[in-house]
């Protein structure tokens, strides 16, 4: 196994990256900030088109860690790693538990997108800094249920912000997604009555949705353009560009995808074209909450559910400043993240 320290963004604390012949295992580990604690932050496995491209989408996702862990008031840093590839076996999953655990505690993995809680137990088996396990005194599980149920409040807190409703009867919501946090928030929606239109690459998901929820099934590429209150996008990151919120026929933006945004103009857009924008690091914490309880080892039952709780709180605060500012919700939240992380 070969593990090297290589250039990072201006900002960053360290990028590794692990090459390991005998498994195939080709990984990153970003470490965005570790000024509040240890960094955490999920394993992805993406087939990326090149390394330079995993890099970039290693450190932008791990500064969201940083934010996402800040906002939410955990005693945690900012880090995040990726997979290349399209495949995993045990063997890849021991040896980047070794690339972690070479890290000496700097770094806490967990799962994301194409890495499940049992990959997570092989990664344990050779390391201890791993969480979101679904056995042990402090395991958390999935987090899959606990980022939708946040997503979920700040969802209906948006809604009674922007469209004065009180609840989601009939509300009309593009989900853009039905992986394991798109799902339960579907089905969240779906109890509290809103009407849903869906998509998702996998169309036994869409058809499932469809049977199970009453849903709208939407081609992938006709999500944007639907005619709905809000538009939650709940797949890969950077799927506001000019050209989708050209097409958005929505008043709200509430999903539980990382780095929604493409870049911060998009943000000056939406708000341009008064498009309510929840901060996606900051509606979707609810899984790094759920970690947290595992890593800091918490026997305090209400730890999780406390701060699930105090996000629609933090996003009100978010609001207030905005209108007081008189700018977009994402510099809002990025100006309120940093206030927090200047008071070290």
């Amino acid at each position: 196994m070969n593990i090297t320290e290589v250039d990072s963004l201006d900002g960053y604390e360290a990028l590794h990256y692990c090459e390991d012949t005998d498994t195939g295992l080709r990984a990153l580990i970003s470490i965005h900030s570790t000024q509040h604690g240890p960094a955490a932050g999920g394993c992805r496995l993406w087939n990326y088109a090149s390394l330079e491209e995993a890099k970039t989408d290693v450190q932008r996702l791990s500064k969201g860690m940083t934010y996402k862990n800040r906002s939410a008031q955990l005693p945690l840093g900012g880090g995040k790693s990726v997979i290349i590839g399209e495949k995993k076996t045990p063997e890849m999953m021991r040896a980047f538990g070794r690339f972690v655990d070479a890290l000496d505690g700097r770094y806490f993995t967990a799962e994301d997108v194409g890495i499940s809680p049992s990959d997570m137990e092989i990664v344990a088996e050779v390391t201890p800094y791993v969480a979101g396990l679904e056995k042990g005194e402090y395991a958390s599980g999935d987090p899959s249920p606990v980022t939708a149920k946040g997503v979920f409040a700040c969802l209906a807190r948006s809604v009674e912000y922007r469209l004065g409703k009180s609840d989601l009867t009939n509300v009309k919501v593009a989900v853009q997604g039905l992986g394991h946090v798109g799902w339960h928030l579907a089905s969240y929606l779906h109890n509290a009555g809103a009407q849903l239109l869906v998509t998702d690459l996998n169309n036994d998901l869409v058809k499932k949705a469809v049977a199970e929820f009453g849903a709208v099934a939407i081609p992938l590429d006709e999500i944007y353009a639907v005619e709905a209150d809000v538009f939650a996008p709940c797949a890969l990151g950077a799927v506001l560009n000019e050209e989708t919120v050209d097409q958005l026929k929505v008043s709200v933006v509430v999903g539980a995808a990382n780095n929604q945004l493409s870049g911060p103009d998009i943000g000056d857009l939406l708000n341009s074209k008064d498009i309510f924008y929840a901060p996606d690091y900051v509606v979707n914490s609810g899984g790094i909450i759920n970690v947290a309880a595992e890593i800091l080892k918490c026997d305090d039952p209400s730890f999780v559910s406390s701060r699930i709780e105090s996000l629609t709180q933090t996003l009100d605060k978010i609001i207030e400043l905005a209108e007081r500012e008189n700018i977009g919700m994402h510099s809002a939240a990025d100006q309120y993240v940093e206030a927090q992380l200047n008071k070290a």
